[in-house]
């Protein structure tokens, strides 16, 4: 079996579109690349947190990769709590309850990367 060479993608800022996340109020997503653009592996994404969001306890199905681009938020990572701003790096695996708000009064914004597939996201206590 054989497999074909992705087909290489540029998308504009403009090209991408945001949405409200069902999860908290003043989280919103865009997809920068997924499978619908050729992405083999990977789908990337952007979150933006308003100031004042939070969103609540979860857990993922999938492994997350995230990079902080703008702001400074807590990000609570089991039952740690870790202020990020630009440059930060986070692993978050899957399946482990964690959990983010925006204390300040800057929007924080971050890249998301995780696998291709099925993101389940279940609600933590």
């Amino acid at each position: 079996m054989s497999e074909q060479s992705p087909t290489p993608v540029v998308k504009s800022a403009d090209q991408i579109e945001y949405a409200p996340v069902d999860a908290a109020d003043g989280l919103s997503k865009g997809v920068l690349l997924d499978e619908s653009d050729g992405a083999p592996t990977f789908a990337m994404r952007r979150f933006t947190l308003d100031p004042g969001a939070e969103v609540p306890k979860h857990t993922n199905a999938v492994e997350h990769q995230q990079y902080v681009l703008e702001g400074e938020y807590v990000v609570g990572v089991d039952d740690e709590e870790h202020v990020v701003s630009a440059g930060d790096s986070l692993l978050i695996p899957a399946g482990v309850v964690h959990w983010y708000r925006n204390e300040s009064d800057q929007q924080g914004a971050f890249i998301c990367a995780v696998p291709n597939g099925d993101d389940t996201i279940e609600l933590a206590d």
